[in-house]
């Protein structure tokens, strides 16, 4: 995961609010791991986007 690249290309601002305990362990995630935060959030959300294709109309619908 470290080797990854994140936030490449056109980027854009997304401003949350987010309960303090998610923030505050990201923040020690990124300080534990020496990932920058704005790596593990991306990261965190693209795995959710790849779960949740169904949220966005981008999965096959069974019949």
């Amino acid at each position: 995961m470290k080797s990854q690249k994140h936030n490449q290309g056109d980027l854009k601002e997304l401003t949350v609010k987010i309960e303090k305990d998610i923030v505050e362990s990201f923040e020690a995630m990124a300080k534990n791991s020496g990932i920058p935060l704005e790596d593990l959030v991306v990261t965190a959300l693209k795995r959710f986007r790849a779960s949740h294709g169904d949220y966005t109309g981008k999965t096959p619908e069974l019949d």
